[in-house]
């Protein structure tokens, strides 16, 4: 592939075929095109990073259009510009993704700040969307106070391990974190700073919750839904807060039993479970870099990231994501 505009092969990344559970290779597509043009007012973006996410499985059951290019977080330089906002040579942002080659509008990009130091992947993860959701979930849903108790699900995921690092650096008293394996409980404990952290293959639930927290838990940040919020109102204290920020337990198992708990706690423990839209915040992305990025810089805060090196392999990553497969933010770059 080549970076002159006009010129060389672009790759992008079509959906063919809703799936019923998880997805797989057949439902995508690979279609070659020439490089595009920009056109007045655009950029022509030669992507070097890509995010997989998972709320990409969820749009695939209808809000993603058939043979038509996914969207998706990417990162990439400006290679050439019909936009006096976008200069050549510069990395931006935009959501554009699985593709190689993007054509954006300075509405649509954003100019990504000089951090030197600080790896530019970490512009998808921990200063991207994936750290930008742990932040406003920890500070503007549940107005996280020193000292309290908290419990992640999926906490070995994107959202979970930033959710980890900065509650952290924030204060919290007892870290309480999920995942789905031996390996991915021990990262948390020796890597990322949780207190205790259960593989919720090895019970219910609810059990292994109890014993982790046995005195209750303050916040509950959701990644899951499912047993684990059904576990996590049981474990809440006065006034505890439910943080809900996805349902990737539930994305790929439609048949899935309903959420089961005690609804009376809702009320006798003045519980509060709201959840939320990254989107609604981009006002806060300023604030996230002025947090995190002095402590990425003094070692204090560490990314966490599996990588996986190759566009031709982006749909490999997806499906890996959603089983499992990754301990961090799931990236995918060019080369």
């Amino acid at each position: 592939m080549t970076s002159s505009p006009g010129t060389g092969t672009a790759l992008t990344v079509h959906q063919i075929a809703r799936p019923t559970r998880f997805p797989a290779p057949e439902h995508f597509r690979f279609v070659r095109s020439p490089v595009p043009e920009p056109a007045a007012g655009s950029a022509l973006v030669e992507n070097l990073y890509w995010s997989v996410d998972p709320y990409h499985r969820e749009m695939m059951d209808g809000d993603f259009a058939l043979d038509s290019p996914l969207e998706g977080r990417a990162l990439g330089r400006v290679v050439a510009s019909r936009a006096g906002a976008l200069p050549e040579g510069e990395l931006v942002f935009h959501r554009h993704g699985w593709r190689t080659h993007s054509v954006v509008r300075p509405d649509e990009a954003r100019l990504l700040p000089r951090h030197e130091g600080v790896p530019l992947s970490a512009h998808l993860g921990i200063l991207g969307g994936t750290g930008l959701t742990a932040y406003v979930g920890l500070t503007r849903i549940a107005q996280l106070r020193e000292g309290e108790d908290v419990f992640v699900s999926a906490a070995a995921g994107g959202v979970g391990t930033a959710t980890g690092r900065f509650a952290r650096l924030m204060g919290a008293g007892r870290l309480v974190g999920s995942a789905g394996s031996a390996a991915k409980v021990a990262y948390l404990e020796q890597q990322v700073g949780y207190d205790e952290a259960f593989d919720y293959h090895a019970g219910p639930v609810a059990d292994l919750l109890a014993k982790a927290a046995p005195d209750g838990i303050d916040v509950f940040v959701d990644n899951v839904g499912g047993e684990h919020l059904g576990a996590a109102i049981g474990a809440l204290r006065e006034r505890g807060r439910v943080v809900r920020v996805g349902t990737v337990g539930q994305y790929n198992t439609p048949d899935a039993p309903p959420v089961r708990f005690d609804h009376a706690d809702v009320v006798e423990k003045s519980l509060r479970v709201q959840g939320f839209l990254v989107r609604d915040y981009r006002d806060v992305q300023q604030e996230l870099y002025d947090f995190a990025v002095p402590h990425l810089l003094s070692g204090r805060l560490a990314l966490d990231e599996t990588v996986v090196v190759g566009f031709d392999r982006i749909v490999d990553a997806f499906v890996s994501m959603l089983r499992g497969g990754n301990t961090g933010k799931m990236i995918v770059k060019r080369s």
